[in-house]
């Protein structure tokens, strides 16, 4: 089977000057996380949105270290997310997801995952959804999140995910500011009706797309329906911050794998 990798790019758009989103892409280590800090702490004059940004940061780090320290493509996400939960010393709570590019049995390669709350991604496979990642809640708008020096809230309660990819499948991995205002249906004919030449990237164009609906007042959304099947009335988008990860599955012909430079850390947007 031909060696394969991930090309990786991402777009944030934040719901006010900084946001609450974080995200990185190491290139070397084949690894994407992305992360939400749950906005309640700014009640309490908390940044809500350096928890996770030191938790990315912290995340970026396990990724490089643990590939400099394991065979190739043996990124453990679940590692990852226990070294930077245990490392990230700011006082908040975060939904986190980090998916690492994996070698299988029988010369296949997997994408493995650890999440967290909300935030997740999908892997779209000639114009259809083949893979999604389930959301993990207590209820409505009520995620599963990692919590600073909480034993309730930390990396063990994180679902381990793991699903098989192919060359020229495209990984979506996002904050619920993507997911709660796009269907998989409308992100699967942004994914396919993209061309290459356009004036945007992908991830800016599926933010872009996000951050319309999330402004709407009529157009019925994910969270909408979510809503009303909680019992609750609501109508329209969701204005919140929008991070979206876009991942290439391409041959590999570098000479050597995993590909060397060019990380994405975007985590002090």
């Amino acid at each position: 089977m031909a060696k394969l990798k991930m090309l990786a790019e991402s777009y944030y758009i934040p719901k006010n000057e900084t946001g609450d989103d974080a995200t990185f892409f190491s290139q070397s280590a084949q690894v994407i996380g992305v992360a939400d800090g749950v906005g309640g702490w700014s009640t309490e004059g908390i940044d809500a949105g350096e928890y996770a940004r030191q938790l990315m940061r912290n995340a970026y780090a396990a990724a490089v270290k643990e590939y400099r320290h394991r065979p190739i493509f043996q990124v453990d996400p679940k590692e990852v997310l226990r070294h930077a939960f245990l490392n990230t010393a700011e006082m908040g709570s975060s939904t986190a997801c980090i998916i690492s590019f994996a070698a299988a049995p029988v010369g296949k390669m997997i994408l493995r995952a650890a999440n967290v709350g909300d935030s997740g991604f999908m892997v779209i496979r000639g114009g259809g959804t083949v893979y999604r990642s389930p959301v993990q809640q207590h209820s409505f708008n009520f995620p599963y999140q990692l919590e600073y020096s909480s034993e309730k809230h930390s990396h063990r309660q994180a679902a381990e995910l793991a699903v098989e990819v192919e060359s020229g499948d495209v990984v979506v991995a996002g904050t619920d500011g993507l997911f709660d205002n796009l269907f998989a249906g409308d992100i699967e004919r942004i994914v396919g009706d993209y061309c290459m030449d356009s004036m945007f990237s992908l991830s800016e164009t599926l933010a872009r797309a996000a951050h319309g609906r999330s402004r709407e007042t009529t157009t019925v959304s994910p969270f909408q329906v979510a809503a009303n099947e909680a019992g609750i009335r609501y109508v329209g988008g969701k204005l919140d911050d929008i991070t979206v990860v876009v991942a290439y599955v391409v041959p590999d012909t570098s000479s050597s794998y995993g590909g060397g430079d060019g990380d994405v850390m975007d985590v002090d947007c």
